[in-house]
């Protein structure tokens, strides 16, 4: 029968989709957050999808172990999705960092010691293809790493590597007979359930808002947060060996390519959206006065290949087109009136 399921981070895009296809799957849900003021906009947002009387919360914070013992007790599992993602690069990488590496072996540790059964580490595809060199060709499949010390890695994809990592040092050390696999979703769209979004919808919205009049040449390994949500209630049910790490990508799209789709779309709604896009040296003129632009220049013009083949097999997933993701996205923005 289905148990309860700590989810860590609640309050976050990815999240609470997790929490809606828990709940619609019959589990129990505590999900954690930093502040009770935000548990209760969570439980309003999911109170119109779902049925939540299964579902509770508690505080805790990444940063601190006050909470975590009692964030785990009774619970036959862990969805560990609380980790930061911001749009620019932080002053200092630590920030980023710290939270993500030292809060992962934190609720890991809990989890050991509360005896739960099951653990799926939210970790991403940054830890799979950064720091390689843009002349890297072959497929970035489900068994290669980010290089931590490569060229043009940012402080996010360091801290997602950096984060499994310790994660699966930590298991192959102390895990004992707990369960542990990772999600490793590439860039994460599909409706936003609520306003509270995060920087993937970001992205959505300065296209809709018109902010810029032409896109970086950059690539987005993309796909469906409703899948991403699916990837982990199959993580926490599949009988393959502990270990597994899954990675989340329908396709990859140039940025120019998701700005047209959406446009097509959806008409009027998407006037502003740009549709042409910038060459290189322009965005690395750019990247010298803008942090959020100096992110995205490692990625200018690469080609980015992407083979899960073998998380397609072992979690039997169909990934919805990545071109409904983002259009599916750009609507729920304009319908919660963010534009």
């Amino acid at each position: 029968m289905p148990g309860t399921v700590l989810v860590t981070g609640i309050s976050g895009y990815i999240a609470k989709h997790c929490a809606l296809a828990l709940l619609s799957a019959g589990y129990r849900v505590r999900g954690t957050v930093r502040k009770q003021a935000k548990a209760e906009q969570v439980q309003a947002t999911l109170a119109r999808h779902a049925d939540i009387a299964n579902l509770e919360f508690v505080e805790a914070d990444l940063l601190s172990d006050a909470g975590w013992s009692e964030a785990v007790r009774d619970c036959a599992s862990v969805l560990h999705l609380a980790s930061p993602f911001p749009l620019a690069a932080p002053k200092d990488e630590n920030d980023l960092i710290r939270p993500a590496v030292d809060g992962t072996l934190r609720v890991l540790k809990a989890a050991r010691a509360g005896n739960v059964k099951r653990f799926v580490q939210t970790s991403s595809v940054a830890a799979i293809y950064a720091g390689h060199p843009a002349s890297h060709s072959a497929p970035f499949t489900e068994s290669v790493w980010s290089d931590v010390d490569g060229l043009g890695i940012t402080p996010y994809e360091k801290s997602k590597t950096l984060a499994e990592r310790a994660a699966r040092d930590f298991m192959a050390g102390e895990g004992g007979d707990m369960h542990y696999s990772s999600v490793n979703p590439g860039f994460v769209m599909g409706p936003a359930l609520d306003t509270d979004v995060e920087s993937s919808a970001n992205v959505l919205l300065m296209l809709l808002r018109g902010s810029y009049p032409a896109l970086p040449p950059v690539p987005f390994p993309i796909v469906d947060v409703r899948d991403v949500a699916d990837m982990h209630l199959k993580a926490l049910q599949t009988k393959e060996p502990s270990g597994g790490r899954y990675m989340g990508v329908d396709r990859t799209m140039r940025l120019v390519e998701i700005a047209r789709t959406v446009k097509e779309a959806l008409g009027a709604d998407a006037r502003k959206v740009p549709v042409r896009e910038l060459p290189a040296f322009a965005v690395r003129i750019l990247a010298l006065f803008d942090s959020s632009a100096a992110t995205i220049v490692p990625q200018l013009n690469r080609k980015l290949v992407m083979d899960n083949s073998r998380t397609r097999q072992a979690l039997e997933m169909e990934f919805r087109p990545a071109c409904q993701a983002a259009v599916d996205m750009a609507r729920s923005l304009i319908e919660l009136k963010l534009v």
